[in-house]
Formats: C-alpha cells, structure tokens, sequence
C-alpha cells in the first residue's frame, strides 16, 4: 500500500525515515514520467496553496508554482513586500490566518524558527523552500538526480566542496546519510559542519550502510568521488564583506579540470544554482573587477562538461516539489 504522509510538514529531512524519503523519491520519479509522457495528474484541485517568500529564487518559486499548476492547485505568492508577517504581524498569527485560508504554506526565508512556527500554528501542512540552517527540498532533487544517474544511491560516494556548515551542505549530508550514501564534507576547518549534525549524521549513516567523513584536504576529498557538489562561497543574505575573506578561504576548493579528474570517470558535477562559473552576470562581472576572478566555485570548463548535471539537477526541483506537495495534501 502506499504509504501516508497526508498532513504531514516538511521542514528538514531529520523529521523524515529513508522509507519516506524511499517514498518520496519514487514518487517523484512517477510525476517526472507523467509529466514527460503528457498525462495529466490535476490529483489536487480544488485545494490552495500559498508561497511566503523572504528570500527571492528562480528556481523553488517555479518549481512550486509548476507543480502546482500540474496538480491542479491555486497558487498564491507572497514576497517580503506584500505580507505584514513579523512586521505588522507577528508570525504566529500570520500562521493562523494562513492556515485558514490556505490548504498548505511554503517558507523560503532566513530563520528555521519561524518555518517551524508557522507549522506548529497553521494547522496545514508547511513546506521549507530554504532557511538559513536547511534545504530539504534542495537535497531530495539531489538525491533524484544521482539515483537517475547511476540507478543506485546506496553506497555511492558524494563529495561537497566549498562552505560545508551551509544550508545545501546540511540538507544533502542528511540526506545521503538517511540513503546509504557515503558523504564527504571537503572544507576549510571553519567551514566544516557543526559537530553536533554531524554526530548524528554519522549515526543515520552506520545504521543505513553509508558514512560521513570530514577533511581540509581536496585531493583526499574528491578521490573516487561519484558525484562532486559545490555551490556560491557567499550565501544569500550574507554581507558583501565577506567576499575578499571567503575568496582567499575558498580558492582552494574550487572544482576545476583537476578536482574532475580525481574523481571517478564518470563523476557527475552538482550545483543548487546560481552558479558564478563566468563573468555573465553583475555579480561576477564586480568580483572579476576586485579580485581578478572570472571563475569562482567551478570553472567555466566543469559547468558545461559532460559531468555537468545541474539543469537536470534544476529539473527535478520540480518533480520532488510536486511529490512532496501530492503526498502530504492528499
């Protein structure tokens, strides 16, 4: 029987078993072939859904607003500019109001506390498109994408590289843990995971067959890597200050031709996007004028190579989200 997550929030994958997580995925691998094949799958209309948006994105706000358009779902979407919460009202009674209205509520913004408050007080289910502290929605794309790849994900090796301690890196070591997957966290020393998470990723991952390890040194890191993962050295809603610090900190751990090359031959590459791999954008073109860099976490060279896996990667943000969506609304 299929299994119940109806009702159910999603707020970090340690609230979620690898059977659900099992579940999860499978699923989505099934919207993803209905949706290629043209079948229509509107399992959800009639119901609302509402989008609270902090933090501006690309790609999680048309993942949910796809999959929702596909399951038949009235979507609402709220930037910081057009809602009162935590300004002319409080979060908790945004949370009571919303849950009123609207059959499910997703949170992209900056502190984990307030996705959970809006869980503990709508009484509907409330989805987290990213915080500070967790991606969950970031790391089941992930987890797709490696599985379509090399049919498995049990016992494969998962190298992130760059600043491990953010919330991409959180979400995805928890995830492979839950999976069997053996994770390496390949980091300066202050950007390394907080010791308590990774206690308890490594406990998920013994029970489960993968592992977790940590280390400062690259060419130990992406040794025999199955999947290399990196994104931005500075995280949205950081400072622009930290820049020329992360740059000096980070150079090292760029993925390039050669962290390629001490991998498996047949690596796959992994980005959440944005990606700063040339100068094509604002941002890249001011980094290049202060410090000289036309390339930053990857190289032009590794983001357009045959590794590179990212706009499927992209893809499949859509085909969790409308999963997870389906699963915890029915």
């Amino acid at each position: 029987m299929p299994m119940s997550l109806s009702g159910r929030s999603f707020l970090t994958l340690l609230d979620y078993t690898p059977e659900e997580m099992r579940y999860l995925l499978d699923l989505s691998t099934e919207f993803k072939r209905l949706k290629r094949n043209g079948v229509l799958h509107r399992h959800l209309t009639g119901k609302n859904i509402v989008l609270l948006f902090e933090k501006t994105s690309t790609r999680t706000r048309c993942s949910f607003e796809v999959a929702g358009a596909d399951l038949g779902l009235s979507v609402t979407y709220l930037d910081a500019a057009s809602s009162q919460m935590g300004k002319k009202e409080s979060i908790a009674d945004t949370a009571r109001v919303l849950g009123g209205l609207y059959d499910g509520i997703e949170y992209r913004g900056f502190r984990q506390e307030t996705v959970e408050l809006l869980a503990e007080q709508s009484g509907v289910p409330v989805w987290n498109g990213l915080t500070d502290e967790f991606h969950p929605t970031q790391a089941l794309a992930d987890l797709m994408t490696i599985e379509e790849q090399f049919g498995r994900l049990k016992g494969m090796h998962v190298t992130y590289m760059g600043d491990a301690r953010n919330n991409v890196a959180n979400s995805l070591m928890i995830g492979c843990a839950k999976m069997g997957v053996h994770f390496t966290a390949c980091a300066p020393k202050d950007l390394l995971p907080a010791a308590g998470l990774v206690k308890r990723c490594e406990e998920m991952a013994a029970q489960q067959g993968g592992s977790v390890r940590l280390t400062e040194d690259v060419d130990e890191g992406g040794k025999n890597a199955d999947a290399l993962y990196t994104d931005v050295w500075v995280s949205m809603g950081e400072p622009e200050q930290v820049w020329e610090t992360r740059i000096k900190l980070l150079k090292p751990y760029q993925v390039n031709r050669a962290v390629i090359d001490n991998a498996n031959d047949d690596v796959i590459f992994l980005h959440c996007l944005p990606s700063f791999h040339d100068r094509n954008t604002s941002i890249g073109e001011d980094i290049y004028a202060k410090f000289g860099l036309e390339e930053m976490e990857v190289t032009d060279e590794v983001f357009g190579s045959r590794h590179s896996k990212v706009f499927e990667q992209a893809e499949n943000r859509m085909h969790t989200i409308k999963a997870l969506m389906y699963a915890t609304l029915s």
